[in-house]
């Protein structure tokens, strides 16, 4: 990825990227567990507290794999062409079980039951941290639309929809990264992390909006609307 410096407003960012807390730790965002070695240069990262750090990495840990099961039908690390998620399985016996217990049917008629409050808790997350890395917006509120679902279920007009960026009515903040990609190029797009492993597109246009495409399967849409009435977060109290 490209190396651009934020210019925006640096209070937007002193803070946990989750909850508005101490920024006592940095994140990936995405985790790596999404992504495979070498890991591109440049990783996006935002300041975490501690605790919201600690809570994602089983809930991404879980997606990564789930994700790379259902694109092979199967959850024998064997059967899997991701090495670190084979290596995650041969590992942990447990949360192979966990996900050979939510498949079911065969062949091309295998399908997996979700744990969906995991994966939404995840998406959220990468959703927050897109937004404030590449729009200096945190987004700690409640979103008002969060869609998950596979790219190969979307019919033609809405994966049409879904790729291509909207024509903007407003600008991210003087200074962002968001802004000054448009300021260079005139345009914005799908910025790709990894090649069919992880891209997303983050814009303002009456609502903060991010896109995220997991290993070219999993597609999510996260927006925060009536950004002009939400309120700026502020520093969780901490202890002394």
């Amino acid at each position: 990825m490209d190396q651009i410096a934020n210019l925006g407003d640096e209070r937007q960012a002193a803070f946990c990227a989750y909850c508005a807390g101490p920024t006592e730790t940095r994140d990936h965002v995405p985790s790596r567990v999404l992504l495979d070695e070498p890991y591109p240069p440049n990783l996006p990262v935002v300041f975490a507290c501690e605790a919201c750090n600690r809570s994602f990495s089983a809930d991404e840990e879980y997606l990564a794999c789930l994700v790379e099961c259902v694109i092979a039908g199967a959850t024998s690390p064997g059967s899997l062409a991701r090495p670190k998620v084979r290596r995650i399985l041969a590992d942990k016996p447990a949360l192979t079980a966990r996900i050979e217990a939510a498949r079911f049917g065969s062949g091309a008629a295998t399908r997996f039951e979700a744990e969906a409050e995991r994966i939404r808790h995840v998406v959220l997350k990468l959703a927050r941290g897109h937004a404030l890395y590449e729009l200096n917006s945190p987004q700690t509120e409640a979103p008002t639309r969060v869609q998950i679902q596979p790219l190969q279920d979307m019919d033609l007009d809405a994966r049409e929809r879904f790729e291509r960026p909207p024509s903007l009515s407003l600008w991210p903040e003087a200074g962002s990264r968001g802004m000054q990609r448009l300021a260079t190029s005139r345009a914005h797009g799908w910025i790709t992390v990894q090649p069919e492993r992880y891209r997303y597109l983050a814009y303002v246009d009456h609502a903060v909006t991010v896109r995220i495409v997991l290993s070219e399967y999993l597609a999510a849409e996260v927006a925060w609307a009536d950004i002009w009435q939400t309120p700026r977060p502020t520093r969780r109290p901490t202890s002394r």
